[in-house]
């Protein structure tokens, strides 16, 4: 079974869970928009904790990011605001990529894909 958690976008789901995996959209700083990237991270990284808890996961339980910046020579201050968000303690597999985005406000762009937090 495929569930679909719809987005503010009409053509896209914030996530998709299925056999237990959550694949989330894309996030980008819609509200801080032209942000340093550590705002930028903040707000993504509260999104992203938001869908998580949404389809029944959290940080704890991600398998694999992407990651997209706009200047790969922000790749340090991403990583200090990743480490922040998420901990040393967990490293899930990851990606980074530099690219340009459709807004050129935004600076990074991070995906998830994670676990469904098995019930207790």
């Amino acid at each position: 079974m495929i569930t679909r958690f719809p987005s503010t976008a009409p053509f896209l789901s914030s996530a998709t869970v299925h056999n237990g995996t959550v694949y989330t959209q894309g996030q980008v700083a819609f509200n801080k928009p032209g942000a340093p990237i550590a705002e930028q991270c903040a707000d993504i990284f509260q999104a992203l904790d938001t869908i998580l808890e949404k389809v029944g996961s959290d940080k704890d339980h991600i398998l694999s990011a992407t990651i997209w910046l706009t200047d790969i020579s922000t790749g340090p201050q991403f990583n200090e605001a990743w480490m922040k968000w998420l901990g040393a303690d967990k490293m899930p597999a990851r990606a980074c990529i530099e690219s340009r985005f459709i807004n050129p406000a935004w600076h990074v762009e991070v995906a998830l894909i994670a676990a469904v937090k098995e019930a207790a």
